[in-house]
């Protein structure tokens, strides 16, 4: 049973570790060209996007995938700062400012 326990109480604090919480910023850009979103890139990611491609978040070479997004929507090509949490490569929204 202590074991069991062990094992379990293993398993939340590698999920806490797992999950980073916070803010960041970047470019809401498209999953075809991922890394080279940002200035001057606006009309690509939208039209990309528009085409069927995933919207994602750009923080320098990192490429985050969105959770929710249509919480981006409207941001397709900009600058944004998110609030929210990110696990493995996946960003969970909790607010978009541009």
């Amino acid at each position: 049973m202590k074991k069991y326990l062990m094992l379990v109480a293993l398993f939340f604090a590698t999920a806490v570790f797992a999950a980073d919480k916070g803010t960041w910023t970047g470019y809401i850009g498209d999953s075809d060209c991922g890394a080279k979103s940002g200035d001057g890139h606006k009309e690509c990611a939208k039209k990309c996007v528009k085409n069927g491609a995933a919207p994602v978040f750009v923080v320098g070479d990192k490429v985050y995938k969105i959770a929710d997004p249509k919480k981006v929507s409207k941001f397709i090509g900009d600058k944004v700062t998110i609030t929210g949490t990110i696990t493995d490569d996946t960003i969970d929204i909790e607010t978009v400012k541009k």
